[in-house]
């Protein structure tokens, strides 16, 4: 990149991945603008639609029109909150790239604590929740358990209570562009690239409207990529049970050969037998499925498929090799810099061959 493209680059990139959210983005965005205006720099926000069924793609074509500075990514459908994180890293440009999310459960405000924070040398500035508001007890709860639990199991150290609101700087966007595995956590990557981090602590505001779109089931999916992406201790675990009633086993023929010595002929009954069986069959099946996870996990790798496909892509430049469709609704698609080489390994069904280039 020659020094002219270096000077055109916005200082901050934010990344907001939106799924219905039309009565919250106009509020969004005043008061993003509020936040950015003050800190004297420049700066873009990329909005991730993915697979709105309700106006939110109406909505931010609007503000797009409105402020160039607005730029639309458009899944071809639903992806993922965490796919649309990755999409949004692909195609920032900032100097820092920070992470949020539309719902204004992350107060823009605590943008300018990250910020300063960045000023200072960190790489990576993450915010912790020290309050959350307007949940019920049992996903606090449910939160507390994981975070801690993810927390003690992993491979690296995930911070406890952190989300993925959080500003990273330019290098280790490059970095993360470079992990590119189907089941992402986010926040997991965050922490397994390195570099200098902090957190920033704040108390998370409830929705301003709408319903959550986390629910259980979507939850537990996440754990699920969390605790299978960056531990081996479910695995682990199923040796160690092993062993335990092997012990277990071996103490009770020793009891039951004492006890037949003695004379006592009555050892254990059917009904304890078929307990235990049943108990063991219960333990093999769990041990099963989690064995099960991880092979799921391996052959969606194997299958290869692109992360997320953009149907439209609005603000930004066209590229001298596009990588995705374009409907003819906006300019065609592009990667930005260094986005291009690290992607380069994807597979040839990730790429096309634009109009303009056949």
């Amino acid at each position: 990149m020659n020094q002219t493209e270096s000077q055109l680059r916005p200082t901050f990139s934010l990344v907001i991945p939106v799924w219905n959210e039309e009565e919250v983005i106009p509020v969004l965005y005043e008061r993003l603008v509020q936040v950015m205006e003050s800190t004297g720099e420049s700066w873009e926000v990329i909005f991730v639609n993915d697979g709105s069924t309700d106006r939110s793609l109406e909505l931010l074509l609007e503000l797009h029109e409105r402020d160039p500075r607005i730029k639309v990514l458009n899944f071809s459908r639903n992806f993922g909150h965490q796919i649309a994180i990755t999409a949004g890293f692909d195609y920032a440009d900032g100097d820092a790239v920070i992470v949020m999310d539309a719902d204004l459960q992350d107060p823009p405000e605590v943008l300018l604590r990250m910020i300063e924070r960045w000023r200072e040398g960190y790489d990576v500035v993450y915010a912790v929740r020290i309050k959350r508001e307007g949940e019920s007890k049992f996903k606090l709860w449910t939160a507390a358990v994981f975070y801690r639990l993810i927390h003690s199991i992993a491979d690296v150290d995930i911070p406890l209570d952190a989300g993925d609101f959080r500003l990273m700087d330019r290098r280790v966007v490059l970095a993360m562009r470079r992990l590119r595995e189907k089941s992402r956590f986010m926040r997991g990557l965050s922490s397994w690239v390195g570099f200098k981090q902090i957190a920033v602590e704040y108390e998370r505001a409830p929705r301003y409207a709408g319903e959550t779109k986390y629910p259980l089931r979507k939850m537990v999916r996440l754990a699920f990529n969390a605790i299978t992406s960056f531990s081996h201790v479910p695995l682990q675990l199923a040796t160690y049970t092993g062993f335990a009633f092997a012990g277990i086993s071996g103490i009770g023929i020793i009891i039951a050969i004492f006890m037949r010595l003695l004379g006592n002929a009555q050892l254990l009954g059917q009904a304890t037998t078929l307990v235990s069986v049943l108990f063991l069959g219960g333990v093999q099946l769990i041990f099963l499925g989690i064995i099960g996870e991880y092979l799921g996990r391996i052959y969606d790798e194997v299958k290869n498929r692109p992360l997320y496909i953009i149907a439209d892509a609005y603000g930004f430049d066209p590229p001298a090799q596009p990588l995705f469709h374009t409907s003819g609704r906006a300019h065609p698609t592009r990667l930005s810099e260094g986005a291009q080489s690290t992607l380069h390994a994807e597979a040839t069904t990730n790429r096309v061959t634009s109009t303009e280039n056949s």
